[in-house]
């Protein structure tokens, strides 16, 4: 075995009341220079939900799935938590673990994806926060990606299967997958050429595909855009791709890019995206994101076991496999990030 002495569960972070929606927003957006009217109107997504985003609530309930299924694999090892831009942030929880002499940390990132947003700048969050706790923080490496892992996939094959059944199912019918879409120029620095963060997505969204059965026809469409319009972002947008089908009675859509239900799940698909598949007439579901009971907990289990036992890797998909630990892992050269919440 490895000598990693502690996990990390590392993540995004979210209001978890009206008062928190303004300065966590303007933590995600700090130096980008974003007008406050801009954040005004996303506030009101959050406000709708009582001005509290699943995601905290969301890691709290997985830290003790995550200590069960390691504990089966014989990973007896403390699990730490700590955001990007809420509480508990980042930093306070590397100064813990170093207070109580934790010396090296395997952390896991809420996103399974590789690309500046969903990767690098988690590498650059744990790098700021060990700087900033000094010569005592631990050594922190983080899990490679694994967006191609089979309980990845199981988990979302299983929201559609289930999704499928709520709706009149016929030769029109259609799956979409969505995921964040991200500025154009981030994704020419999300991974190698062929392998980038939209390659990475269709892989997974195929196999999904796969793994539910379904025989239909499927799309990957993205969602969650912001920043200015003349900046290119990946498309096209869920809400646009909709209006453009023909002859479509029913769609399914798959939030791929997400492995819990974000505030842009609540407000991005299951508010405007229904709205906009009501207005067109076509039936909608949303299908459901993985449950912790299923198989995504053991894969974030597995992904520790890879690192921390040496247990084989398992991937169904074909893109090339690159370790968060290299230089070269999802470069920094990149757009301003995505600005929307969790």
């Amino acid at each position: 075995m490895s000598d990693y002495d502690a996990i990390l569960l590392l993540s995004f972070g979210g209001p978890e009341g009206p008062d928190d929606v303004m300065p966590f927003l303007r933590n995600v957006t700090r130096g980008r220079g974003i007008p406050e009217e801009r954040l005004l109107a996303v506030a009101e997504h959050y406000q709708h939900f009582g001005g509290v985003s699943p995601i905290n609530q969301w890691c709290r309930d997985l830290i003790p799935h995550l200590q069960t299924a390691l504990g089966r694999r014989g990973i007896e090892l403390p699990v730490y938590w700590g955001n990007r831009n809420w509480n508990p942030m980042l930093v306070d929880t590397v100064a813990t673990m170093a207070e109580r002499g934790v010396k090296r940390v395997l952390a896991i990132a809420t996103s399974a994806y590789g690309s500046y947003s969903s990767c690098r700048q988690y590498l650059d969050d744990i790098a700021a926060a060990r700087a900033a706790v000094g010569e005592r923080a631990p050594v922190i490496d983080k899990v490679r990606h694994f967006f191609d892992h089979p309980g990845f996939i199981a988990g979302y094959a299983q929201g559609v299967r289930e999704g499928l059944q709520k709706i009149t199912v016929d030769d029109t019918t259609r799956l979409l997958f969505t995921a964040h879409s991200i500025p154009s120029s981030m994704e020419e620095y999300s991974g190698p050429e062929g392998a980038r963060y939209s390659d990475q997505v269709r892989e997974a969204a195929e196999l999904t595909v796969a793994a539910a059965g379904w025989e239909g026809p499927w799309d990957v469409v993205w969602q969650s855009r912001s920043g200015p319009p003349q900046m290119p972002w990946l498309e096209p947008d869920v809400n646009d791709h909709l209006e453009s089908l023909e002859n479509t009675t029913s769609v399914a859509v798959c939030p791929i890019g997400f492995l819990s239900d974000h505030i842009e799940v609540l407000w991005d698909l299951d508010e405007e995206a229904a709205q906009t598949a009501q207005k067109l007439g076509i039936e909608y579901v949303r299908t459901a994101t993985p449950d912790l009971d299923g198989p995504m907990t053991e894969t974030l289990a597995e992904l520790a076991a890879e690192r921390i036992q040496g247990v084989p890797v398992r991937r169904l998909g074909k893109l090339p496999l690159w370790d968060p630990r290299e230089s070269g892992c999802c470069p920094a050269q990149a757009a301003p990030r995505p600005s929307k919440g969790h």
